[in-house]
């Protein structure tokens, strides 16, 4: 598919956004090459200002951003690219607009491929070393426009920085003039790295990946690592997280920390990792109300437990075995089974001693997994699963009982959010035993359906999102006969998940964790013929997920009545009025594919609901009732039998009476009157289309009032006069014809 090349009429950031929409992942190779060599040459001749230079920017931004969701397709380019831009920065003669116009391309390639892949690609030989660093020098870090020149010379000076060198070799005679030292490169190195540490713009993230390659090479880390921690650890003394150039100095400090106690080696940064952990208690992370630096302490302190603990994979972990498929037809060739899961008993587990700070580190992480934010949650979901599997089974144990304590209906949707996707990250992990599956596959059911009631709305989206993942994520890390016992129960909620979910993102989540266990498990009943239907795309739709997919879906027995028992549960009393009325909709076309069930079992559950306190709740139990027995009523018509054939005497006497119990009780009046006149109204319509046996009852007169009152309320005329508190006058008598003179008299609805 060929891409124009032409500016959309709505400007170029329209149609770079527009674009990757449209296209997704379609794109096929770097269509843009010649444009981008021609783009790239002109920069000497439109680097002075003015309008073509924002032009030859903005069309640069264009054609990048396209591949935002395919970065890949740059990487057979990225050299000649930078090869361009870089002669332009280190020739001599080029003024200072060029070399800062060519630092802004780089930087645009960067912010699109990320500057890990990019980085690779600078030079970086020794004689690199001294004019990358005279060039960050002369930067000032006060100019605004040309943050992105200090923040790709700060990305470039870290990769010079690992030349295999000692830097005292560079410095040559440090004594100048007698009585006069000049400053070593290892010294002015570092003294930049602290200086954009606690700048306000990007180059901070830089300036922390420069301290982290920096700071850890053999011949600094003797003599400079000590000093750089103490400045670091007395700059977060100091800052408080309610100032902004606090949080600024925070926020660099912790950034260089964490990189180095990751790139680190563990012996290098032990003896520091218990005075760092001291400091970061004191600094108060968890109260703050910046995002980032709540994740930013979750990631330093996970870093400072995987340091107290050494580097080991668990030797009690669950492996699901042979992960290859090479190997797999290997074996099967020469008449072997696959390989059985292993896991290890307890004497094969090593009895380490665990150091003083990881159960702290540990408390903090569960902390975390309750924030309020779902990137520190994130943050610390990974950490536990990192932690875990460095611990004795014993303790790893004691962590999965904490973490699925954050599954009570005590704890916030935020709780139940981080312990999913700490579940999740332990299972993949294979830190989760089978032992404990009968458990997790408790809560995890609970978390799909997880939606509460906040005011006139509910939260609860991103916990049945998560418990998506965890089931996707089990799917890959156990094998079919450990997750078989559960099958029955996650096939479902998965199936009730994808196709009844108000929400696309769960619906999607849920269908693509299905077919993880279909491919993966193969034990999902009629999981290929499911799939198919209710494909990633398919349920995309809600209404076709509800009144079309679910229907095909009943058809199969396993599935019937978990649909309509959910439908019933969770679905009729929910606080969006367009999922009550197609829930009731839906259990209209579940019924007729079990009609014993809906008569005996679902319309008693339904008529008791019709008198609740939760006014969504005898809003959605009315209108579920009108369709249930529409849909009994077609089903009987079918065999030419009346309704009543289906619904038993208490049954239909409880559909009389709706009206009469709201009108006594003075429900159709207030904020919630017009829901139930609403329901109330379908439900007379329901019920005279199945032919009840409600001819010359009373009830018609009633429903007749109703019908009239809400009329003149809808027109909004007012009426000519109100009936009186009591019982709905007969038709025929005064009073109503003289009440609605407007209506002919003696009509009946049945």
């Amino acid at each position: 598919m060929a891409l124009s090349d032409e500016p959309a009429a709505g400007g170029p950031e329209e149609e770079a956004e527009d674009e990757t929409l449209a296209f997704g992942a379609a794109l096929e190779a770097f269509g843009e090459s010649a444009e981008t060599r021609a783009l790239l040459g002109r920069l000497r001749e439109v680097h002075g200002g003015g309008a073509e230079r924002e032009v030859a920017l903005e069309r640069f931004r264009v054609i990048m951003d396209k591949y935002q969701e395919q970065p890949h397709l740059l990487d057979p380019h990225l050299e000649w690219m930078m090869n361009l831009l870089l002669d332009i920065v280190q020739d001599q003669t080029s003024p200072a607009s060029l070399v800062h116009l060519a630092f802004k391309f780089l930087y645009i390639i960067t912010k699109v491929r990320g500057y890990k892949t990019f980085l690779r690609l600078f030079p970086h030989e020794v004689a690199d070393v001294e004019p990358v660093l005279d060039l960050v020098t002369i930067q000032n870090p006060k100019d605004h426009e040309a943050w992105e020149t200090r923040y790709m010379l700060l990305l470039w000076l870290s990769v010079t920085c690992l030349i295999p060198f000692d830097f005292s070799r560079l410095d040559g005679n440090l004594l100048t003039q007698p009585g006069q030292a000049r400053m070593s490169i290892m010294d002015r190195i570092l003294q930049i790295a602290e200086s954009y540490l606690i700048v306000s713009d990007k180059a901070r993230d830089a300036a922390a990946v420069l301290v982290s390659r920096f700071i850890t090479r053999p011949d600094v880390k003797q003599s400079k690592m000590a000093e750089f921690l103490d400045w670091s650890l007395c700059n977060l003394a100091r800052s408080s997280f309610q100032t902004m150039q606090g949080v600024i100095t925070m926020d660099g400090t912790l950034q260089a920390l964490a990189q180095i106690f990751k790139h680190g080696k563990r012996e290098d940064c032990l003896p520091y990792a218990a005075t760092v952990l001291r400091c970061l208690d004191g600094c108060r992370l968890p109260e703050s109300n910046q995002t980032l630096l709540r994740k930013l302490g979750v990631k330093l302190v996970q870093r400072l437990g995987l340091t107290f603990l050494k580097p080991k994979v668990a030797a009690w972990r669950y492996q699901r075995g042979c992960r290859s498929l090479a190997a797999n037809l290997q074996l099967l060739t020469q008449g072997q089974s696959e390989q059985k899961p292993l896991i290890l008993t307890e004497d094969d587990d090593e009895d380490d001693d665990v150091p003083e700070g990881v159960e702290r580190v540990i408390e903090q992480l569960l902390v975390g997994l309750k924030d309020k934010d779902t990137v520190v949650r994130w943050s610390a979901a990974k950490g536990i699963g990192r932690m875990a599997g460095r611990l004795p089974r014993a303790l790893a144990d004691d962590v999965v009982g904490s973490v699925l304590d954050c599954f009570s209906f005590q704890e916030t949707d935020k709780a139940w959010h981080g312990g999913c996707l700490a579940l999740a990250e332990l299972g993949r992990r294979g830190l989760l035993l089978p032992s404990r599956l009968v458990d997790v596959v408790a809560v995890i059911l609970k978390a799909l359906t997880y939606d509460e009631k906040r005011g006139a709305c509910s939260v609860g989206t991103n916990v049945r999102d998560a418990a998506c993942y965890v089931c996707w994520a089990f799917a890959r890390a156990y094998e079919p006969q450990e997750l078989k016992p559960f099958v029955t129960a996650i096939s479902s909620a998965l199936v009730i998940a994808a196709v009844f979910d108000r929400d696309i993102n769960c619906r999607r989540a849920a269908s693509a964790a299905f077919q993880e266990n279909v491919g993966r498990q193969g034990t999902f009943p009629h999981g290929i013929d499911i799939l198919t239907t209710a494909d990633y795309f398919a349920v995309g739709n809600r209404s076709n997920c509800f009144l079309v997919i679910s229907v095909f879906i009943a058809g199969f027995p396993e599935y019937t009545q978990p649909m309509i028992d959910h439908l019933v549960t969770m679905k009729i009393s929910h606080w969006d009025g367009v999922i009550r009325e197609l829930a009731a909709r839906a259990l209209h076309n579940l019924a007729q594919q079990a009609p014993e069930f809906s008569a005996t079992q679902v319309f008693p559950r339904l008529l008791s609901m019709t008198l609740s306190p939760d006014l969504h709740m005898r809003h959605g139990s009315i209108l579920a009732c009108a369709e249930v027995a529409y849909a009994l009523y077609k089903l009987a018509a079918q065999e030419n039998r009346p309704v009543t054939d289906h619904l038993d005497e208490q049954a239909v006497q409880g559909l009389k009476q709706i009206h009469q119990q709201l009108y006594d009780r003075q429900l159709y009046r207030g904020l919630g009157g017009q829901l139930m006149r609403q329901a109330v109204c379908v439900l007379i319509e329901k019920l005279s289309l199945s032919k009840m046996p409600f001819r010359g009852d009373t009830v018609i007169d009633g429903w007749q009032w109703l019908i009239n009152d809400s009329l003149w309320l809808l027109v909004g005329l007012g009426r000519p006069s109100r009936l009186p508190s009591e019982r709905p006058a007969p038709a025929g008598s005064h009073r109503f014809k003289s009440s609605y003179p407007h209506f002919p008299r003696g009509r009946k609805f049945c």
